[in-house]
């Protein structure tokens, strides 16, 4: 599979995740698919593994960067925990090397519809929250700032 090519858009991204879950028959097959699509994760800059980049709210040390590249927000972020880096990779997926516009207009219905909402528990589910609340907050700023 590798990383979406840009010219794929938000909801074919969101669209394709739903599909490759969709092949799995349970439960723990799909988490092992999650474990797996965090370990390919490209490993994040020590440089930001402090407390700047930590999000709040996540049970497990999540770090997140983002910076801005020509019109598009790219993210990059690493968790100390596999499912969480899992969880990531989804989020990047979809939301990462997209307009703010796009971001802020894109709700996480791959969330649901895999079925996260359900086999995660809640402590996991906050720490997903929070990781799109600061995607869309660092979009928001970034339309504020245009």
């Amino acid at each position: 599979m590798g990383m979406a090519m840009p010219e794929e858009s938000i909801d074919a991204a969101q669209q394709e995740l739903i599909e490759e879950f969709g092949f799995f028959d349970d439960w723990m097959q799909r988490y092992e698919y999650l474990i797996d699509l965090g370990r390919k994760l490209p490993p994040l800059d020590p440089d930001f593994m402090q407390d700047d980049f930590k999000l709040r709210g996540c049970q497990s040390q999540v770090w997140l960067v983002g910076r801005q590249e020509a019109d598009r927000l790219v993210f990059q972020a690493t968790s100390d925990a596999a499912i969480v880096c899992g969880l990531i990779a989804l989020v990047l997926r979809v939301y990462s090397n997209r307009t703010p516009r796009e971001i802020i207009d894109t709700p996480a219905d791959f969330i649901a519809a895999i079925g996260l909402d359900d086999h995660l528990s809640p402590t996991r589910k906050n720490g997903l929250g929070a990781m799109l609340a600061a995607i869309k907050e660092r979009a928001g700023q970034a339309l504020a700032a245009a």
